[in-house]
């Protein structure tokens, strides 16, 4: 059955609709779409959620996660994996602000295992890209914007792995000049983060206690990418009494009763901020809740790194907010931040109590897309259909991906230049939409019932073909056809046309159809329509004969490449003796006679490398191919069910990012495996090998190197099914190319997942250092055993150090996980960084992979990320390296060029970087 999608409601409808089956009012404006549900209701805040059933097409599905019993949580609507996006069409009030959040909890919905990544976005301005990472956590994306129109769509499209799908949708209407800002009418405000400081428990503060149903997270929730660092001295306060905060955008009271104090003198926190780096909006919220005695007081100032000028403005709580228990909001409206923020309250030399903090904001400045140049005029068009499944797929016509039946231009604002609404079931005239489209070039309205005259194009210059045909249009042919200088495919046949054909016409290079009409004729024209379609169909028949030309001539080619790149005395293919190889259902591998192996090595003239399994040499086929042959030296039970293992996996398994395995060899009691020869050995010879004399590599390489192989991983994890599990990962079982690309290797270890299964239970087998304690413990492996040695893969990465050494890591640590724990937990990240590379890196992006190190490394499998998270991260930290590095190089734009161009306070709003970049002296703070 084809999925559909079907979503238009008036705002003012749905309220009715909630009123009249609910005897509670709904809060003004608030709309709650609890997405695939089937029954409306009310949950625990008092907030009305309404199932978005009855207005939408697409699947749903009921989700069970342990711990989630709220109600919009426990299903989803998903949709196809295809090219079209599908969209909410919400009613909104104009010149009003709104929060629009969506919230994506997987569940494993659909029975595959494979988390989802696709797009979200809010009208054409792309928003987000939903990466899901655990089954089990519930992803929150809000946008905070200022509405322009009647309408917003929210779509879903761009699916790269699972299913797009949605749990719940929210809309909250704002008062006032809430958040506003100079730049609304060009960039919504994407939200990093709402702390709420000081907080008594892990549980959000929203409605009923914030009257927009803001969530304020609570400081105390230690999730990832989120607040990572907490100073020594950091204490709790609260207070009962009320807070004076006199204004319409408040944070909620409860939230402005609780602070914490720096009772060291200082409050240092390390934010990781959630789609960074760039440029935003930043808010502090400040009330006195402590008694201080006549004699004490709090003055303070902000200090962020490499921006002094922030540490100009001092605060001192109660004579700001002229009082105690007043609220005090001072902020930056205009300020660039870095992906991981590391910001302190610093009391002054004066003050003599620590600084407070009670909340924060930080948003996100997004660009505004302006949308396809032709959005008004498809959204007049299909204003006329609006039952028709082809005119509801909501949003803009072009972006962030076309209409299914549209195609546009690449431009920055697009344009539509092919529109095919063939056999759509359309009736009446020709919409005189369609008439005055300038890019347009490609129009096909065959197979339909319109009627009326054929009209006047001559607003679509570009036009150059026109499909018409099967309809039931009358009249004569319009001159103004003539004039379209670029037709080259005209289509009337089949209609009730009449009269004589534009003599123009005829004269042209035009592949023109108009039979069918018995009342259309030439009138005694050149050409007849008969002759022009002879000519047409001759012309398909050079095309058909030249493309069987081509096929046989390519096939024959073919062949004979194939026939001149055999291997001679080739021994034909063959699986191996063994039941688990017959049994497996694999490709088959192909058996290189041992002679052949002989001849390639010299006889095993070169060993490169030697381990537990035997020893691996170079060799040369006769067709320049370097190969490197791994000869297992074990011929125990244990050592030959490895060969076989590794053959069966290797045999079903193709992936840039692992080992290339071109065959085997069994003959002689010899067990071989031959693979494509990789030119610059091992990720461990270049980290702390002899290589490491010769040339470091980079941090940025060192991170390309990181994404290579976690993609390799995660082709075993979630592109294999069932999943492959590798066991032994390690950083001599990564191996470089000549383009140091790294590619995973080494699968003698590995194991398949059992389906339906939680883990395997396994003999642990492993190297020391790299070995998830877990496992070792309850011989239990899990995908996430694979995650703890990548984690330690990375902190190699980031220190040039061993897994394990008896000399480096000081007295009574012999383990990096251990070590870099010390160093990271206490913010010495420096401590940890291999003086190998220099100064040439951006600390942000070491700290980024530091963190997700630590949490591979988590003791508990169900604690750490899933390897697609750990992609996500390396390639959020290659981005912010290339950055700057590009600024290292002088590539970027310098910081005078900038200042130049801009006024204190001021945005470049005219920047087509990925983010925006701003002069840090024109961060001026804004207080409230």
């Amino acid at each position: 059955m084809e999925i559909r999608l079907l979503f238009m409601i008036p705002l003012s409808f749905l309220l009715l609709l909630l009123l009249f089956n609910d005897a509670e009012a709904q809060i003004p404006g608030f709309v709650s779409f609890d997405c695939g549900g089937n029954t409306n209701f009310t949950d625990d805040l008092g907030l009305q959620w309404t199932s978005d059933n009855q207005y939408m097409f697409g699947e749903t599905a009921n989700i069970s996660v342990a711990n989630e019993t709220r109600k919009q949580y426990l299903t989803v609507r998903y949709f196809p994996i295809d090219n079209r996006k599908y969209c909410y069409s919400l009613d909104v009030e104009p010149r009003t602000r709104y929060l629009v959040r969506t919230t994506f909890l997987y569940g494993n919905f659909d029975n595959n295992n494979v988390y989802p990544r696709f797009d979200i976005s809010l009208g054409p301005t792309h928003w987000s890209t939903i990466v899901i990472s655990d089954a089990a956590t519930i992803e929150v994306k809000e946008l905070i914007f200022l509405a322009t129109s009647p309408t917003i769509s929210v779509c879903l499209s761009n699916a790269t792995t699972g299913q797009p799908f949605i749990s719940t949708l929210e809309l909250r209407p704002f008062n006032g000049s809430i958040y506003y800002t100079e730049h609304e009418t060009q960039f919504y405000l994407s939200v990093s983060a709402r702390i709420n400081f000081g907080a008594e428990s892990e549980d959000p503060v929203r409605y009923p206690d914030d009257p927009f149903d803001r969530i304020w997270e609570s400081d105390s929730l230690k999730k990832a990418n989120y607040l990572v660092d907490v100073a020594v001295g950091t204490e709790k306060v609260s207070t009962k009494m009320p807070i004076d905060i006199n204004r319409d955008e408040r944070p909620p009271e409860k939230v402005m009763q609780t602070a914490v104090v720096g009772t060291k003198g200082s409050l240092t926190y390390r934010l990781n901020l959630d789609g960074f780096p760039g440029f935003g909006w930043a808010v502090s919220y400040f009330a006195e809740i402590e008694d201080l005695s006549p004699n004490d007081t709090r003055i303070f100032r902000l200090i962020l790194p490499g921006m002094p000028e922030v540490t100009k403005a001092a605060v001192n709580i109660q004579e700001n907010a002229q009082g105690k228990n007043r609220l005090y909001e001072p902020g930056y409206t205009n300020i660039s931040f870095p992906f991981v923020l590391n910001f302190k309250f610093l009391k002054t030399s004066e003050s003599s109590m620590g600084p407070l903090l009670n909340a924060m904001e930080i948003n996100k400045y997004l660009r505004i897309s302006d949308g396809s140049l032709d959005g008004i005029v498809l959204a007049s068009l299909v204003s006329h259909y609006p039952f028709a499944d082809w005119a509801r797929e909501g949003g803009d016509p072009c972006l962030p991906v076309p209409w299914s039946w549209i195609r546009c231009n690449s431009d920055l604002q697009p344009r539509i230049v092919s529109i095919d609404l063939s056999g759509k079931n359309l009736s009446g005239n020709i919409p005189s939409e369609l008439t005055n489209l300038p890019g347009l070039v490609e129009l096909r309205l065959g197979g339909n019932s319109l009627t009326g005259s054929v009209p006047d194009f001559s607003g679509s210059t570009n036009l150059e073909i026109l499909h018409l045909e099967n309809n039931q249009l009358s009249g004569e042919l319009p001159s103004s056809l003539m004039d379209l200088q670029n037709l080259k495919e005209l289509y009337l046949q089949n209609n009730k046309l009449s009269g004589k054909v534009p003599p123009g016409l005829l004269n042209k290079n035009l592949i023109f159809n108009y039979t069918g009409n018995i009342n259309l004729h030439t009138g005694g024209g050149r050409k007849t329509h008969l002759s022009i379609i002879i000519g047409a169909s001759v012309g398909a028949a050079v095309l058909l004969i030249a493309t069987i030309i081509s096929y046989l001539f390519m096939r024959r080619g073919k062949k004979r490449y194939r026939e001149e790149g055999e291997l001679t005395s080739v021994l034909p293919a063959q699986r191996l003796a063994v039941t688990s190889l017959n049994d497996a259902g694999t490709e088959t591998a192909h058996c290189f006679p041992f002679s052949e192996i002989e001849e390639a090595t010299k006889k095993f003239e070169k060993k490169i490398g030697s381990g537990g399994f035997g020893v691996v040499y170079y060799g040369k086929m006769k067709d320049e191919k370097e190969i490197a042959v791994k000869v297992l030296t074990s011929n125990s039970y244990q050592g030959k069910r490895e060969f076989s293992n590794e053959v069966t996996l290797l045999s079903r398994i193709h992936h840039r990012n692992l080992v290339q395995f071109l065959g085997y060899c069994q003959e002689e009691s010899k067990h071989i495996l031959v693979y494509e020869f990789m030119h610059n050995g091992t990720l461990k010879e270049h980290l702390y090998g002899p290589l490491t004399r010769e040339r470091s590599i980079s941090w940025l390489k060192r991170l390309e190197i990181a994404e290579d192989a976690a993609k390799g991983i995660e082709y075993l994890h979630t592109g294999c099914v069932p999943t492959i599990i590798h066991r032994d990962l390690k950083s001599s079982n990564i191996l470089l190319d000549k383009h140091m690309r790294a590619k995973v290797s080494d699968f003698g270890l590995s194991k398949l997942e059992v389906d339906g299964a939680s883990h395997v239970s396994s003999i642990v087998r492993g190297t020391v250092g790299y070995l998830d304690p877990e496992y070792y413990i309850s011989q239990q492996l899990t995908d996430k055993s694979d995650v703890y040695s990548f984690g330690v893969i990375l902190l190699e990465l980031i220190s040039g150090q061993e897994a394990i050494s008896n000399e480096s890591f000081g007295v009574n640590c012999r383990n990096i996980v251990q070590w870099a724990k010390s160093h990271i937990g206490s913010g010495d990240i420096q401590g940890i960084i291999d003086p190998l590379l220099g100064t040439e890196f951006n600390i942000q992006s070491i700290w980024k992979i530091a963190e997700k190190a630590m949490m591979c490394v988590q003791p508990h499998g169900s604690m750490r990320p899933s390897i697609s998270e750990v992609l996500k991260e390396i390639q959020d930290a290659i981005s912010i390296e290339r950055e700057s590095e590009a600024a290292r190089d002088g590539n970027d734009l310098s910081r005078s060029t900038i200042n130049s161009n801009m006024g204190m306070g001021s945005m470049d709003l005219g920047l087509n970087e990925p983010y925006l970049l701003l002069d840090e002296s024109s961060a001026q703070p804004t207080a409230r």
